[in-house]
């Protein structure tokens, strides 16, 4: 067995997907306390383009026909060999709807202990996972001999994980993909109707404080005066308030926007994880105790109806 620590990389129409960088910048921090080296897992078709940007010591790129769309069969398939080949010390998956179809079933077939859910690692190797909705954080040592682990994004920034030098790339040939139980029969994306808030740079948040529908075109304002986007927490959302693509949490989008301004928003632990990666959060919120203040760089308990209209004005004044 090896201290070598794998990354399996996801990936989605050509993309990386940023989850896949936060797995190779906690990797490159655990390889610091228990040694080995950081390997990219590639599984694709015709797909080692995609390998250039990982910051990794070397990547293994299994290419098969059968990995040109994800599968959990076919993923599974491939990865448990390789796996059981090389025998690393740690097997990074991504927290995703990918990463969680594929880990437990490979730590059945493989008879390995499986941490879900992991935010970091520590100094001495000690991994650290938010549970309960991120409301406790449990910390635990690695198990062995080969340990499976989901991450969750927040605990690392995803340009930490990405280089602009190629690591070297060993292509490997994969077997028994040949009769699998699943296939991808189509993929249907769905139409681009509205904007895609996790690539926004300023979004201005409502939460249940905003109190009506009606107000939500206070927040629109604001938005237009400062060259946002609007979204919203769950209460929000649930109420019907604001489309579902504006959803926040974690159930919704992670977003990293230079500026989250949240508006009458708690932070709760399924919102906070979603975003944990903004540059400045401003927090306006009249309950001093609200968890938002936690992760807050700015905050008031002003009350926000008192203050949307101020900030509107002197926003505009800045502007000229």
């Amino acid at each position: 067995m090896s201290q070598d620590i794998f990354v399996v990389v996801e990936h989605l129409r050509g993309q990386v997907a940023d989850i896949s960088y936060v797995m190779l910048a906690a990797a490159r921090e655990l390889s610091k306390g228990i040694g080995g080296h950081v390997v990219a897992v590639l599984l694709g078709h015709k797909a080692e383009g995609l390998a250039g940007s990982l910051a990794a010591d070397q990547v293994f790129y299994l290419d098969h026909p059968a990995l040109t769309e994800f599968t959990s069969d076919a993923y599974q398939k491939a990865l448990a060999g390789l796996i059981g080949e090389k025998q690393p010390r740690v097997v990074l998956l991504g927290s995703t709807t990918i990463g969680s179809d594929i880990a437990g079933g490979l730590s059945i077939q493989l008879g390995l202990p499986l941490a879900s859910s992991c935010r970091n690692f520590s100094a001495d190797g000690k991994f650290v996972s938010q549970i309960c909705g991120g409301k406790i954080m449990a910390e635990g040592d690695l198990p062995s001999p080969t340990a499976l682990v989901t991450m969750v994004p927040g605990g690392y920034k995803p340009e930490a994980g990405q280089s602009a030098q190629a690591p070297a790339l060993t292509k490997l040939e994969v077997a028994g993909l040949d009769a699998l139980r699943v296939s991808l029969a189509k993929y249907i994306e769905p139409e681009a109707g509205d904007v895609d808030i996790s690539k926004e740079p300023l979004l201005i948040a409502v939460g249940r404080g905003i109190q009506q529908q009606d107000n939500i075109q206070l927040a629109e304002d604001l938005a237009q005066a400062m060259g946002g986007v609007v979204c919203g927490s769950r209460p929000v959302i649930d109420q019907g308030w604001l489309a579902t693509s504006r959803l926040v949490g974690k159930s919704g989008k992670h977003v990293k926007p230079k500026v989250y301004l949240a508006l009458g928003i708690s932070g709760a632990p399924e919102h906070a994880e979603a975003i944990t990666d903004s540059d400045t959060i401003i927090a306006i919120n009249t309950d001093p105790k609200a968890p938002i203040f936690e992760i807050a760089k700015y905050g008031t308990e002003m009350d926000l109806f008192d203050l949307i209209d101020p900030l509107i004005e002197k926003v505009k004044a800045a502007k000229g």
